[in-house]
């Protein structure tokens, strides 16, 4: 059991009144983490600290910055074993998704060190005699990252790393269900000695998400708020922003479709959809949730398919080498189980797997779902996969749109032009072609459209996100004026 303050100032602080909220282990029921309970007072204390750190560490040089980020990178890697322990606790993670976590996390920091001199401007011709105009980036002041439980080390950090390599200063609205895993974020990012208030970890009560997030959003020293969760309260997040004339980076929801087109090479495609469904039981926003399958090749595909599920062992993840591990909860389970009894109900045909127990699933494909299934539209967020038979590209094109959703896909052909052609033509913001829809680089532009958000985490494309480009002139000789 570990307990869990706030980070405000560089400092650990307890809630207002010592106000706590336990996290439990999904599988066991068991306390993983008592947490500080922050109220309103408390994320506006956050926030004030953050705005006071930000004139010293926005104007730091961009190698001391770039080293101190650096610096945490090495920390978050040394404190691995930290992060597993906790991610296991809080999520009922397998260790494996927890190490993979930290080790892409790693990179992020340190690709965002590397962007730390990237950040650049540029001359602008002008019409104006003896006059130089250039397009300036500046950092923004305070940005709010808002981060899931799901790949809490990843996401936590993808939320701060590039705000604070382009001069901003953070605070980290850590989520309810992963609090220990992101408050240890702020506790690396604090002994690499970023300073005092640069990093800033708000953690709230369940019942007080949405007044503390309100809060924050609306902090005047707040510029721009990125989030990662699903579309229903990413929509809520861009209403908030909206009202105070805020810019959102918003990485929502998926129900990211796996083509396979007559050509596929199948044994490549059922390699790449079942580690696309089922890493991390299915609970990733890139996870392929469809399979949309030409005729021709869809019995074959099928087969194989389902023979590659049936062998990935699933169970606690405390107790063995498993595939796949826990659900983050009961409920979860409970819901994805509906979606595959709605769908027997209705025609759908189970090639592999079935109903959980308790927080526990194994590897579930559905064929031939239909759109009057609710399992074809609605994300499932859990270890089953659909498969929709097509007949042709133009179908395949059509069904793999037939979502609100358009984050992550991927196409699978041995003609590449044609292939690339299909990748043209899906409303998504990220298209693989021959490898699986779970794929992600810290220097990737990474993002949605549609239903599955805007604006782009990552790399060059994130400089735009969290700095201001601001038109400068030097006049450097008489100007002319009409009167």
């Amino acid at each position: 059991m570990n307990a869990i303050d706030l980070l405000i100032g560089g400092k650990d602080q307890q809630a207002t009144n010592q106000r706590t909220f336990q996290r439990r282990n999904p599988i066991s029921d068991e306390v993983a983490t008592i947490v500080a309970a922050a109220s309103i007072d408390d994320a506006m204390r956050a926030a004030d600290a953050a705005a006071a750190a930000f004139p010293a560490w926005s104007q730091l040089g961009p190698s001391e910055r770039r080293k101190r980020l650096s610096a945490a990178a090495d920390i978050l890697a040394r404190r691995a074993p930290e992060f597993t322990e906790l991610m296991v606790a809080e999520t009922g993670a397998t260790a494996g998704w927890a190490g993979f976590n930290v080790h892409l996390a790693e990179g992020m920091l340190r690709e965002a060190a590397a962007m730390t001199t990237q950040i650049s401007g540029e001359i602008i011709p002008t019409d104006k005699p003896d006059n130089l105009a250039m397009a300036f980036r500046q950092p923004v002041g305070v940005v709010l990252g808002i981060a899931p439980w799901n790949a809490p080390v990843i996401l936590g950090v993808r939320s701060v790393a590039m705000p604070l390599a382009c001069g901003n200063t953070v605070v980290l609205k850590a989520s309810e269900m992963a609090p220990g895993v992101h408050r240890l974020i702020g506790s690396c990012l604090t002994e690499a000695g970023l300073g005092d208030g640069v990093v800033n970890v708000v953690t709230n009560a369940p019942e007080d998400a949405q007044a503390v997030v309100e809060a924050l959003i609306a902090h005047p020293a707040v510029r721009r708020v990125n989030f990662t969760g699903s579309t229903r309260v990413g929509r809520l997040i861009a209403l908030a922003c909206a009202k105070h004339l805020k810019r959102a980076l918003l990485e929502l929801g998926g129900k990211a479709p796996l083509v396979v087109l007559d050509d596929a090479d199948l044994d490549a495609a059922v390699n790449a959809a079942a580690f696309g469904a089922f890493m991390n039981q299915g609970q990733i926003c890139m996870s392929t949730e469809r399979i949309v399958v030409d005729d021709k090749v869809a019995d074959a595909f099928i087969a194989k398919f389902a023979a590659k599920a049936k062998g990935l062992p699933y169970g606690d993840p405390r107790k063995g080498n498993v595939v796949l591990g826990s659900l983050v909860s009961a409920a979860a389970c409970d819901r994805v189980g509906g979606l595959i009894d709605d769908a027997v109900a209705k025609g759908a045909v189970i090639a592999a797997g079935g109903r959980g127990k308790g927080t526990i699933m194994p590897a579930t494909i559905v064929d031939r779902v239909t759109p009057a299934m609710r399992v074809y539209g609605e994300e499932s967020f859990g270890p089953v996969v659909t498969v929709v038979r097509v007949s042709g590209v133009d179908e395949a094109v059509r069904v793999a749109n037939d979502t609100e959703y358009g984050l992550s896909s991927a196409v699978f052909g041995r003609d590449i032009p044609r292939a690339l052609a299909v990748a043209k033509r899906i409303e998504a913001g990220i298209c693989h072609i021959n490898a699986p829809t779970v794929h992600d680089e810290p220097q990737m532009p990474f993002g949605g459209t549609k239903a599955s958000g805007y604006g782009r985490f990552g790399g060059k494309a994130a400089i735009d996100e969290f700095t201001e480009l601001r038109w400068i002139t030097v006049q450097t000789g008489p100007r002319h004026y009409p009167f």
